[in-house]
Parts: structure tokens; C-alpha cells; sequence
């Protein structure tokens, strides 16, 4: 059976329902407004995901997840790309960097988090390419679509209720005039302190979500978090100034030469 359509006709929710009741396997394509995501399904159980053609080796899941560094990350790449993913991990095994639970955890977590993106796509096109599996090079799992649909389900809620109170980020931030020195005194997580540091009417939230790597969905709830608590207000971007225009160096290095110029210059002045 054809699986394909729009977004607008049938909801994530839905294609999960169905690749779950019919225990599908193959591969998901979701392709939306400026990002495509890969989800392969192993009889009707999330096995992997790729958004874009972002990383989704072994290697990039773990620098991700900030459990490697980006050195070590370069130095995999160099030395290792001929490896397979199973063949890697049993090396950071052995080698004691890392455990198996942690690999299989934050697989599962990199492919859950693609998921429940896409339960905030309202547009976009999908095809179901059946019996087509992840690549052999990468480690697949097999993780239960129920509590994802629950949760993704509760995301669309919460998206929706988002982009009301923050409809655009192209939007900029300043703080109000109640936090001032006090903002120390509020209970922010590291990553809340991330945005803060970056708050300022010249810099958009969407800039902000960029530079802190933040998705449309956390950096929209952080910043919802921010306005209930009255420490900040949204307000039109302040366009940055241009460069001012730099003096031009002489043509010339000879001093003599440059002296001669600037006598002509003055000459040339003062005969206007």
C-alpha cells in the first residue's frame, strides 16, 4: 500500500498510529518547509532518524550529547570514518570511554527528539517507502510508538499555545525594568542562562536559538518561561549600524611622496 500525502490531510500522530496498528516497516519521509527528516521503522518500532544531512553517525549523536568532545569528534572522523558505528562503539567500549547503556540511551533519545519535531510541522509532504531499512553502517533500536504519540501529542498542545504568545522569532528581546540586578536572585537552569547572556534588542530569537543550538520549540519555551515571569518583553529587532567607512591608506609609503600629497590637497582646498 501508497503511503503518501500532506501534512494538512493527515498529522503525525495519525502516520504513527498507522505505522504502529499495521506494524510497518521501511522508511518515513517527511519533508517540510526548510527541513526533511528520515525515520525507519522495524514492524511498527522506531529503529532510526536523520533530520537533514545532519550527522547522525555514532560519532555526531555523542558530540551532540556532549559525550565526547569536539576534538576527540575530529579525531574519530580522521582515523575512524572507515568504521562501521557497531564496530566504534565496541572500540569506545573497550576503551572505556563510554558504556554500552549510554550508547543505546542516547541513540534512543537523538532518534526521539527527531520524532517529536515533527509534531510541530503543521505543513508539509510524506511517503512511506516500504521494507526500506536504516543504513548498515548505523546502529538501530527498537523503541515503542505508544508513549511517543502520547507525548507528541501533549507537544502539539503546548506548540500551539507557543507560537500565540510568540508568534514570530524574528522578533528581539530586552529586559524589563523590574529585574535589573535582581535577575541573579531568579532560579535559571544553565541553558536559561545561555539565552540570558544573549538578550538584546540587536539580536533576533531566532539568532538567539542559534547561537545557544536551541530548536524553535525549547528556545520558544524558555522564552514563554521569561514573559511569565515578567523579566522580559518582546520587542521589534533594532537594526545593527552599518560599518562606518574606513580611511583609505595612502597610495604610497614613501614619506616624501605623502608629504607631497597632502601639500596638493591643501592647495586644491583652498583654491575651491
Amino acid at each position: 500500500m501508497a503511503l503518501r500525502g500532506s501534512l494538512r490531510d493527515f498529522t503525525i500522530s495519525q502516520l504513527l498510529n498507522l505505522i504502529n496498528l499495521a506494524n510497518k516497516t521501511g522508511m518515513l519521509v517527511v519533508e517540510g518547509h526548510r527541513e526533511t527528516a528520515q525515520i525507519a521503522f522495524r514492524v511498527g518500532k522506531l529503529a532510526y532518524a536523520q533530520m537533514n544531512q545532519e550527522d547522525a553517525s555514532l560519532a555526531g549523536v555523542l558530540y551532540k550529547a556532549r559525550k565526547i568532545t569536539s576534538g576527540q569528534y575530529r579525531s574519530i572522523q580522521q582515523r575512524a570514518a572507515a568504521l562501521t558505528d557497531k564496530e566504534l562503539g565496541l572500540l569506545l567500549i573497550n576503551a572505556g570511554y563510554i558504556s554500552q547503556e549510554d550508547i543505546l540511551f542516547n541513540l534512543q533519545q537523538y532518534f526521539i527528539d527527531i520524532i517529536q519535531q515533527l509534531f510541530t510541522w503543521a505543513d508539509g509532504i510524506f511517503h512511506f517507502e516500504n521494507d526500506t531499512l536504516p543504513p548498515e553502517n548505523r546502529i538501530s533500536v527498537q523503541i515503542d510508538l505508544e508513549n511517543l504519540i502520547i507525548e507528541g501529542t501533549r507537544r502539539m498542545r503546548e506548540w500551539e499555545l507557543l507560537k500565540e504568545e510568540i508568534p514570530s522569532l524574528d522578533m528581539a528581546l530586552k529586559f524589563t525594568d523590574r529585574p535589573g540586578g535582581n535577575i541573579r536572585k531568579v532560579n535559571l537552569s544553565a541553558e536559561e542562562w545561555k539565552v540570558v547572556s544573549f538578550i538584546n534588542p540587536r539580536n533576533s530569537i531566532r539568532q538567539i536559538a542559534t547561537a545557544t543550538r536551541k530548536t524553535d520549540l525549547e528556545i520558544r519555551r524558555i522564552v514563554y518561561g521569561f514573559l511569565q515571569a515578567g523579566l522580559v518583553e518582546i520587542i521589534r529587532q533594532v537594526d545593527v549600524a552599518p560599518p562606518k567607512p574606513q580611511m583609505r591608506p595612502f597610495p604610497t609609503d614613501n614619506r616624501d611622496e605623502q608629504r607631497s600629497l597632502i601639500t596638493r590637497l591643501i592647495n586644491r582646498i583652498r583654491n575651491l
